[in-house]
């Protein structure tokens, strides 16, 4: 999930997927929006950049889709492998900066994912737009990139500072945000409160720069994209500044 030097997901690539439910069981509204969309598009060969711990490969392996993963955490990447590996699934997976895509990937791929606000460790608009050429240089005539990301226009100007995350009778997991000018800092404090354990661990992200609306829809067309969607919600609902909790854009080669 990282696009970072230094794998800053060491300390928490074991813990990451506490976000969602079992290995293998994918969420069936995101499920039924990526089954929508790649029929629209006509999408067979997905490449998820800043894959993680590989829970949307294993959605689109689900959906028939042919797909490969990348990512520059090597624990990710190793957490990602063990998750596939208990399912029998043999996906490409590959130490990758999503800014220099052409040097790994010869071949067109139909779509590009890069979700889960993984976009957002760009420092700067010219290292985005650097990304997304990237990206567009490995997408066939017309194939598409799917972004998402939990922060939205609306919670950016809420800017609020506690967000739960998780809320099971064994575990809790609650954001802590800092926010500084553009950017932000995310800190996880996971709880586990059970009989068999009591204890805690905090893990942190920086946000340099967070993206909006329009901050996308400038820089995928300074990049180069067209036709550029964005939706508020895994529904296909569109995007309102005012009331969406997700931003969801898709963009054209």
């Amino acid at each position: 999930m990282s696009e970072c030097s230094d794998d800053i997901y060491a300390d928490f690539a074991e813990r990451y997927d506490r976000f969602s439910g079992p290995i293998g069981e994918p969420d069936p509204v995101r499920q039924d929006f990526f089954r929508q969309l790649f029929d629209r598009y006509q999408v067979q060969s997905v490449l998820d950049c800043a894959c993680g711990t590989g829970r949307d490969l294993i959605l689109f392996h689900t959906l028939g889709c042919q797909g490969w993963g990348t990512d520059l955490s090597p624990s990710m990447l190793a957490q990602a492998r063990k998750n596939l590996a208990g399912l029998g699934l043999r996906i490409p997976l590959t130490l990758a900066d999503y800014r220099e895509l052409p040097a790994h990937f010869p071949q067109p791929f139909d779509a590009v994912t890069c979700l889960s606000s993984s976009i957002l460790h760009m420092p700067d608009d010219e290292e985005v737009v650097r990304a997304f050429a990237s990206i567009r240089t490995v997408l066939r005539e017309n194939g598409i990139l799917v972004l998402s990301q939990g922060t939205s226009d609306k919670q950016w100007r809420a800017k609020p500072r506690f967000i739960p995350a998780v809320n099971l009778p064994e575990f809790s997991r609650l954001f802590a945000i800092d926010y500084h000018g553009r950017g932000a800092r995310y800190h996880i404090l996971d709880l586990w409160h059970s009989p068999e354990r009591s204890d805690f661990a905090v893990w942190s992200v920086d946000y340099p720069q967070m993206l909006l609306r329009d901050d996308y829809v400038r820089l995928l067309t300074a990049s180069g994209f067209h036709q550029i969607t964005v939706y508020g919600s895994y529904r296909f609902d569109p995007y309102d500044k005012e009331t969406s909790d997700w931003l969801i854009a898709i963009a054209q080669r």
